[in-house]
């Protein structure tokens, strides 16, 4: 029997139904938020007996084009594998989830989030997770939640649940939101270079409406939850850890003295061959109970020392930073490049601009559109030190160089200032935590090298959390170790105007606003060293472009003139492309742009634009081209597009019996506009640029006839006998 809770959010309705839709599955939802529907299910093989040593999690996020009302592009025209946004959309759910299974739950978990009808006003990504939150909620399997998600804006000083794609346009925040009704567990979004009082009082506001959709969830557990299934954590083996603890704690204990990454995993990884070998026969088929108590050791002894004696794995207070160093021109055909190096984690960022039809065209439910600036983020096995195939872009890859592209969206100048579509790579080269990061900073030189005028540059730093015995560190620049015993991985990137992009996932059941305060103030100060390092590599955007980047120019023309510039199935502009060498783009306002390798090719599609476009003027010689030949003269083109009629008269000043003893069909042939009808038809003259025979007395004005259109002709009115000239001057 189906089941429904009902909430305002927004501005619209929001409801949870179960029951109707999709019963096999362990959880499901049917969510409808105004006009947009989303399916969210659950399945879990509770019964399997596994021996994963993490948390078997998936989650699929698909956006089917019919919600729209569309069909998709491509040969195949059906869904193909997720987009981008698709999977960006699956990270925000698995994030805040994934942290609520019960400690040693390592059964497989699947979550499919399918939208089925949007709106196109609303992006339905929050919306997702929330589905998601409830279909584990009323399900059988074990879940510490459940979870709402919000997206906030911030438009003309005032905070928006929820806000539609044209208000995100103009909005200074595009953030999202996750929690439980007692904590926030995830943050993620862009800024508008905002202060941090304005960020947090977003997150104050969305956790108040996160609490509202919690508790609308749990109304929904009451009405149609069933019990949740027994979880009970495999047995440890008591006797083996007190010997491990007892043989090995003190090489472990060492392990915290090794600063160096590389050389501390080697040292663990020794560690557990002996400790394997010990015990082999005591305790067979053991290693992997080995492998985890050394390395959840090491981790407690860590975090001990961290928040005892305020000393880091690698030596460092609290809020130190790495030792940076900052290079610019690293590439040299590169149209601009940088190398950032940050203790071991290091990024080198490559930018390529190019014109406008190298722009990257998204197709999405919320329409088609074009994105001028791309950024790319690169993480090869080397960089960590492992082998592992290479299998194309990971999500991981995806959501670093996302939010790296975010955090450097608001300082990119706009079209009109710089009119090239820009692309940055980053090749993480090395990585011992935060590369994320370093293509922020990497991302940035290497702009500035390129000569983009960015608004301001900014920097990205890591902040990390750690919670022991009541007591709490916050640690700046956190490395990867850190990132992966601590308690919260918090990103901030901006510069002294504000915040441009964050990115918060934590590993514990919450964090405060205040916590929230204190790593942000602690992550400014490490921003503005960060920035310090690198504007002593170059302080400020180079003056021009790189000579190997193209060149681009604007010319603007009438609109209804686009058509002839286009052609009959667009003959002529590809032929204006080939005879130039330049690229060409036009808009419907009649603005073309014009790309080409160096200037000389973007002036000589100028030129040949300009003189398709611009107004023929009488008096005026042009260098033509016969195009077709007739009984009673040629038709010269003199702009391309634009024809003239040279009569058979006007081609030499003695008599003309033929005109091709004259002309030839393709041949080149200079002529003087003489006149332009008042149906706007050409006349030519090529005699009247011809010296004038010896003795030949000047001739009189006269006037001739309409002539036929292009294409036909008549004899009687074009080729008439020499007293033609006679009764022309009578009339």
């Amino acid at each position: 029997m189906s089941k429904k809770e009902t909430l305002e959010l927004g501005g619209l309705s929001l409801t949870l139904e179960t029951g109707r839709i999709a019963k096999q599955a362990d959880g499901a939802i049917w969510l409808t938020y105004g006009d947009t529907t989303v399916l969210a299910t659950v399945c879990a093989n509770l019964e399997a007996d596994t021996n994963f040593d993490f948390m078997p999690l998936t989650v699929d996020y698909r956006e089917k084009m019919y919600s729209v009302g569309r069909i998709p592009g491509g040969f195949f025209k059906r869904e193909g594998r997720p987009s981008e946004k698709e999977t960006l959309s699956a990270r925000l759910t698995d994030r805040p989830l994934r942290p609520l299974f019960p400690e040693g739950f390592n059964k497989e978990v699947q979550i499919m989030i399918n939208v089925f009808s949007s709106d196109g006003e609303r992006d339905p990504d929050v919306l997702g997770t929330i589905a998601a939150s409830a279909a584990l909620a009323i399900s059988r399997i074990p879940f510490h939640g459940p979870v709402g998600s919000v997206r906030m804006g911030y438009l003309e000083n005032e905070f928006i649940v929820n806000p539609t794609f044209k208000q995100l346009e103009e909005s200074a925040l595009d953030v999202v939101v996750s929690g439980t009704a007692e904590s926030i567990m995830m943050v993620e979004g862009l800024c508008k270079l905002v202060d941090e009082e304005t960020f947090l009082k977003a997150i104050a506001i969305a956790h108040e409406e996160i609490k509202r959709i919690v508790k609308a969830q749990l109304n929904l557990v009451a009405q149609a939850g069933i019990p949740k299934a027994v979880f009970v954590p495999k047995d440890g083996m008591p006797d083996l850890e007190a010997a491990l603890k007892s043989s090995f704690d003190d090489k472990v204990r060492a392990l915290c003295l090794m600063p160096e990454k590389q050389s501390r995993r080697a040292a663990m990884k020794e560690i557990v061959a002996q400790a394997v070998e010990k015990f082999s026969e005591t305790y067979p088929d053991s290693e992997g109970f080995i492998k985890n108590w050394v390395g959840e050791r090491f981790d407690k002894l860590v975090r001990e020392r961290v928040v005892k004696e305020k000393v880091r794995l690698d030596g460092r207070g609290y809020a130190d930073i790495r030792q940076i160093t900052c290079e610019v021109d690293v590439l040299p055909r590169v149209h601009g490049s940088s190398l950032f190096t940050r203790g071991q984690t290091q990024a080198l960022g490559a930018v390529t601009l190019g014109a406008k039809f190298d722009e990257q065209k998204i197709d999405a439910i919320e329409g088609v559109y074009f994105k001028p600036y791309i950024l790319h983020y690169n993480f090869p096995p080397f960089s960590v030190g492992e082998v592992r195939k290479f299998l194309g872009q990971s999500r991981r890859e995806v959501g670093h160089g996302n939010l790296a592209w975010r955090a450097i969206q608001p300082v990119i100048p706009a079209w009109d200032d710089f009119p090239y579509t820009i692309r940055v790579v980053s090749e993480v080269l090395e990585s011992n935590g935060s590369s994320s990061m370093a293509t922020v900073c990497a991302g940035c030189m290497s702009m500035m090298a390129a000569g983009i005028p960015l608004k301001a540059p900014v920097a990205g730093i890591a902040m990390g959390l750690i919670e022991e015995d009541g007591k709490v560190a916050i640690l700046s620049d956190i490395l990867g170790d850190e990132d992966h015993l601590g308690d919260m991985d918090f990103k901030v990137t901006g510069n002294a105007d504000g915040i441009t992009a964050c990115q918060m996932d934590i590993k514990i059941a919450g964090i405060s606003l205040d916590l929230m305060r204190t790593a942000i103030k602690q992550a400014r100060q490490g921003i503005d060293h960060i920035l310090g390092k690198m504007l002593e590599a170059i302080p400020e955007p180079r003056p021009d472009v790189s000579p190997y980047a193209p060149r681009i120019s604007f010319f603007q023309v009438d609109p209804d003139k686009i058509g002839l510039i286009i052609g009959p199935g667009g003959k002529t502009i590809r032929d204006i492309i080939a005879r130039s060498g330049a690229q060409i783009d036009i808009e419907d306002t009649g603005q073309i742009c014009i790309s080409g390798p160096s200037y000389e090719e973007v002036q000589k599609a100028i030129d040949i634009l300009r003189g398709m476009t611009e107004n023929p003027e009488v008096g005026t010689v042009y260098a033509g081209k016969v195009t077709k030949i007739t009984d009673f003269g040629a038709f010269v083109e003199i702009l391309p597009g634009r024809e003239g009629l040279l009569h058979i008269s006007e081609i030499e000043h003695h008599r003309v019996a033929k005109v091709s003893d004259h002309l030839q069909v393709g041949a080149p042939v200079d002529v003087k506009l003489v006149k332009i009808t008042p149906e706007g038809k050409l006349d030519l003259s090529r005699k009247a640029l011809l010296p004038r025979p010896e003795g030949m007395p000047e001739e009189q004005p006269r006037e001739r006839r309409d002539r036929p259109e292009r294409g036909g002709h008549d004899r009687d009115k074009h080729h008439k006998k020499p007293h033609h000239s006679k009764v022309e001057d009578k009339d």
